[in-house]
Parts: structure tokens; C-alpha cells; sequence
């Protein structure tokens, strides 16, 4: 698919970003969107903690989720939607950090389906450390009533 087939991409993200309450209720931002990544950021807060004090793993997976959705976005045309239909969570380290960043990128591209890869870090003093990795299988939906773009 060329550039020019996908539209206004950007655009679109940022505003469906902006219509996603999920991202707006745990603090999150859209940091980078190009052609298939998309980034999100998430400035701790003690409110997202699990009983240990760190980042609890469905607040780790709506993010790598949406992260990971948002990079489909820039690969379909742009009257298509994206529902994510199936991921995988591997959390490799405790969620401790002041800030996080979530990586979502497209692994394959398709006209129905996509599979991305999305990467979570805890960002402190020092380098940002790996805390989640996930696979995300997302469908491209099409004149669903209740559903677009």
C-alpha cells in the first residue's frame, strides 16, 4: 500500500488517540506515530500500582494494546477501522520506573488481518529498561455499523 493510500494517517490516530478513554483515564500520551510504530507514554502514578507497588499488568497491556493498534492504523486505507481480536503479554520485569514508554510495531501488514509486536519500558536514572513484550493480532474492519475509522 503507498503512502498516499493510507491518507492523512497521523491525523487519525491522534484523533482517535484523543476519543480513547481508556488512555485519557491512566494518564497517557501519544509520543511518536509513523508508517507502522506508534508510541505511547505513561508518567507513573500510584494509582495504576498492583498491591507491590508497580505498574499493574492490565494497565502494562491496554497501553502495549493500544500501542500496538494505533500502528495498525497507519497501515490500512483510510476508511478502515481496527478491532484487535487476539495478544500475547510476556511480562519480563517488574513494572518500577517514573515514566514508561510502549512501543507498537507492525510485524505483517494484510488487508484483513495484522500482526504487531509491541515493546514496553520502564524509563528511570539510567537506561530504559525491558518490562513487557507482545504479540497482537488485529482485524481490519470495513462497513461496520457502530465502527469507523
Amino acid at each position: 500500500m503507498s503512502e498516499t493510500d493510507r491518507g492523512d494517517f497521523r491525523a487519525r490516530i491522534r484523533r482517535n488517540f484523543a476519543r480513547q478513554a481508556a488512555m485519557q483515564t491512566i494518564g497517557a500520551e501519544l509520543t511518536r506515530v509513523e508508517h507502522g510504530v506508534v508510541e505511547i507514554e505513561l508518567p507513573f502514578d500510584i494509582k495504576l500500582t498492583q498491591q507491590h507497588g508497580i505498574l499493574h499488568a492490565g494497565i502494562i497491556s491496554a497501553a502495549l494494546d493500544s500501542a500496538c493498534g494505533f500502528a495498525a492504523y497507519s497501515v490500512i486505507d483510510p476508511e478502515a477501522s481496527i478491532l484487535t481480536i487476539e495478544f500475547k503479554v510476556n511480562l519480563m520485569s517488574p513494572g518500577r520506573g517514573e515514566r514508561f514508554l510502549f512501543r507498537g510495531e507492525i510485524t505483517k501488514p494484510g488487508s484483513t488481518i495484522i500482526v504487531a509486536d509491541g515493546r514496553g519500558y520502564a524509563i528511570s536514572d539510567g537506561p530504559a529498561k525491558l518490562i513487557a513484550s507482545m504479540t497482537g493480532t488485529m482485524m481490519v474492519i470495513r462497513g461496520r455499523e457502530g465502527i469507523k475509522g
